[in-house]
């Protein structure tokens, strides 16, 4: 086991023992046949003066005094390839993230395997050994640990699991869309709250409008506001027509008014339709608080006929919690859980199995009387109506929760809404 911390700075030599320089860096690239970047070159030091030398001229790279196959004179020089990555100078020390563990390390040190003559970056070390290795005291604290019998523990992560975060002007390194889809929009928002503002923007740009959609409704609206404040409004109003509908308006209404219209009025117009309406109730109310997406159908189809126009009409609503009966002028008649509905008899029709005792709220009730009634009726989501009892939307009981339990404590408790 090498790692590259302890090869910078050895004395390189060349066939003849002539002093050529020390090694400052190690040049590698990610090969698509190849699931660890390969180390093509070598960074050599000599006065100030740095020359690029391919690996192959190396005879030895883990000896005491890196020798070359060759003299001096005859040294090659090696042509950087747009993909090349110092691995000192830009990744020792960066932010990574594991996507194995949906976290962000920090890189102490970098693993070098040989395999078959071909050197390859195993595994990142980004624990406090690394940093001790590093300093100079690996040794030491191995000799220390093993005179009071302590385990020290390691913390190695395959390259395989990591991305690069973070890069200068001489880098452009993105996080994968492949990489980010494997991870749960609330370890992306987890993410996303450990980095810095620099970071945070190249994170979002390296993920889709639906991604960051959705990692933005796992996060505070403050938050929310600070993380769309540099993303050109194109984008920004591109990712709010993903977003759930009240979670869109509670954004617009967090950010500079001037910037919020704009940006509705750059959105398809029936989602702008559904953000403008709901800015219209007070933040706190129901209205302020309810989203529009939500399942309906008509009292006098069946089962079967019910069941077919959900496929039609409520295709594009992300969870379906209850499926509320109203009449062609959308007055609130009743209610069913989907799970009746499917168990119900084919030809049996809905007002015949619906509930009629529903309960709701108006839309300018306040947030914490939604929550009350959502927690004493054991609800996932209360319906809400105007004065008229037309429905207008539907409060989740995660968004009414919001106002009796700490947000810290929320996002401990399971999704069964979600």
């Amino acid at each position: 086991m090498a790692f590259l911390s302890e090869i910078l700075g050895r004395t390189i030599t060349d066939l003849d023992g002539n002093y050529v320089g020390k090694l400052d860096d190690l040049i590698a690239r990610e090969r698509a046949e190849f699931p660890h970047p390969v180390v093509d070159a070598l960074v050599i030091d000599h006065g100030g003066k740095k020359h690029l030398v391919p690996v192959t001229t190396v005879m030895s790279l883990f000896a005491p005094a890196i020798p070359l196959k060759c003299h001096v004179e005859d040294v090659p020089s090696y042509e950087m390839n747009e993909d090349d990555v110092y691995l000192a100078r830009d990744v020792l020390d960066k932010q990574i993230i594991d996507t194995d563990g949906a976290r962000v390390v920090r890189v102490n040190d970098l693993e070098l395997v040989r395999v078959n003559e071909t050197l390859f970056i195993s595994n990142v070390d980004v624990g406090v050994m690394g940093i001790l290795r590093r300093v100079g005291l690996e040794h030491a604290t191995h000799a220390l640990a093993s005179g009071l019998h302590l385990h020290l523990p390691e913390n190695f992560i395959s390259w395989d699991n990591v991305e690069l975060i973070h890069h200068d002007q001489f880098m452009r390194l993105r996080v994968p869309a492949e990489s980010l889809a494997d991870l749960h929009p609330a370890d992306l928002a987890e993410i996303l709250s450990d980095l810095n503002k620099l970071e945070t923007g190249q994170f979002l740009e390296s993920m889709n409008v639906e991604q960051v959609a959705d990692a933005l409704e796992q996060v505070e609206t403050e938050f929310q506001a600070s993380l769309i404040e540099d993303i050109d409004d194109e984008r920004a109003a591109d990712i709010l027509e993903e977003m759930e509908p009240d979670e869109a308006a509670d954004l617009l209404a967090e950010i500079p008014a001037e910037r919020s219209q704009r940006l509705v009025s750059m959105m398809e117009k029936e989602e702008a339709d559904e953000v403008r309406h709901l800015l219209t109730f007070p933040e706190d109310s129901a209205g302020g608080i309810m989203t529009t997406d939500y399942a309906v159908v008509p009292p006098d189809v069946t089962a079967e006929q019910a069941i077919k126009l959900l496929r039609e009409t409520a295709a594009g609503i992300e969870t379906v919690l209850y499926v509320y009966v109203t009449d062609t002028e959308l007055h609130l008649i009743g209610v069913c859980s989907l799970t009746n509905l499917v168990f119900a008899e084919p030809g049996m029709l809905v007002r015949d199995f619906m509930d009629d005792r529903v309960k709701k709220v108006n839309a300018l009730d306040d947030q914490e009387d939604v929550a009350q009634i959502i927690t004493k009726y054991d609800l996932l989501a209360v319906p809400v109506v105007d004065d008229q009892n037309i429905i207008q939307g539907i409060v989740t009981a995660d968004d009414a929760l919001d106002k009796i339990i700490p947000t810290a404590w929320k996002k401990r408790l399971p999704r069964f809404y979600r």
